[in-house]
């Protein structure tokens, strides 16, 4: 079975920091795209950032370009987003995606998702 587990979310102060992490099991993710998105109460979900394999390329909005930074460990199967200068329209349920072949902006094109992690940041 393949799972994508998110971890690292939790509750903090506008302008700190947050690492969250998505470990994948049940198979190789060689060859596939990560991503993270978001999702607000009542809000669409929201594209946030994703990483090509094996990691030399990746996107993100003008929402967070600057201060948030995808990367991945593909010996452990991991992909992590650091998140810096943290506000508080930036909370929301956080969810980590992939895909066979390149990254994309859109929900639809991933296939496995991640059961997400809450990221509060309080003013």
């Amino acid at each position: 079975q393949v799972q994508l587990v998110e971890s690292g979310g939790g509750l903090v102060q506008a302008g700190g920091s947050l690492r969250l992490s998505c470990a994948a099991s049940g198979r190789t993710f060689s060859g596939y795209s990560m991503a993270w998105f978001r999702q607000a109460p009542g809000k669409e979900r929201e594209f946030v950032a994703s990483i090509s394999w094996p990691g030399s390329n990746t996107y993100y909005p003008d929402s967070v370009k600057g201060r948030f930074t995808i990367s991945r460990d593909n010996a452990k199967n991991t992909v992590y987003l650091q998140m810096n200068s943290l506000k508080p329209e930036d909370t929301a349920v956080y969810y980590c995606a992939a895909r066979s072949g390149i990254p994309e902006s859109r929900s639809s094109k991933y296939d496995l998702w991640g059961q997400g992690t809450q990221v509060t940041v309080s003013s």
